[in-house]
């Protein structure tokens, strides 16, 4: 296996990202990918990462592999990447040995771990409702949001879409029409659900990744979140939603 990457950032951003969720995950490289699918300890968030092979310049894989990191040590090294280094990848003597080319050549030898691998699968969701919005509008809703509450309602119609809070003291609402250049609705009815604003925080670091992100939800149900560059990754996040007595 040997794999090599010029722009470093589309695996050192998701990374970092995916870390402050889950700490061990299995990576799975196949001839069109490299995925890993993971739920976090409180089985509150599933996430699923795809960096597809057309985002590498060299993507030299002779049978499928299965390796185990620890993400925190994986995220170290890859702080280490320089927007213009290039960075290759091979398994050398059961370490995922990267290399660092740029000004100079610098080489990480990554232990490999044995994790139980039960082998997670992303649910078949029915979603009632569909928002792609800027990811900017919506970040600045979540940490809006931030100020009254630790859960955050979302709720769209065909006119609208809104981020809804509510404190012991004070609640909040941001609401965004559908004649927004940065929002566009595909829903039919109207569809209202709760999620955990910590998860949230965390999950809306994607916006590194992309100028837009996808909301899929429907009443009382999960979340699906997804940051995608085109021809290149896709992180996808499905949280679970906090049930009314929580």
């Amino acid at each position: 296996m040997k794999l090599i990457l010029d722009e470093p950032k589309y695996l050192k951003n998701p990374i970092a990202i995916i870390s402050e969720l889950v700490n061990e995950v299995v990576l799975k490289f196949d001839k069109d990918k490299m995925e890993l699918i993971a739920m976090d300890p409180a089985n509150v968030a599933l996430i699923n990462f795809k960096l597809l092979s057309s985002a590498f310049t060299e993507y030299s894989l002779e049978e499928d592999v299965e390796v185990g990191v620890n993400l925190d040590n994986l995220k170290q090294i890859l702080r280490r990447a320089k927007p213009s280094d290039k960075l290759s990848l091979e398994l050398k003597n059961n370490k995922l040995k990267m290399d660092l080319e740029g000004e100079n050549k610098r080489t990480f030898n990554l232990s490999l771990i044995d994790i139980e691998n039960q082998k997670q699968r992303i649910p078949d969701l029915k979603f009632t409702g569909s928002i792609d919005i800027g990811t900017s509008l919506f970040d600045e809703a979540i940490e809006d949001m931030g100020v009254v509450a630790d859960s955050v309602t979302l709720v769209a119609d065909k006119e609208q879409f809104s981020v809804q809070a509510d404190g012991t003291l004070s609640n909040a609402v941001v609401q965004i029409d559908s004649g927004n250049e940065n929002v566009n609705l595909k829903v039919e009815n109207v569809i209202k659900s709760k999620y955990s604003l910590e998860y949230l925080r965390k999950i809306i670091k994607g916006s590194s990744l992309s100028d837009s992100v996808s909301l899929n939800f429907g009443n009382d149900y999960p979340l699906r979140i997804d940051y995608k560059i085109l021809d290149k990754l896709n992180l996808s996040v499905i949280l679970a939603p906090r049930v009314a007595n929580d």
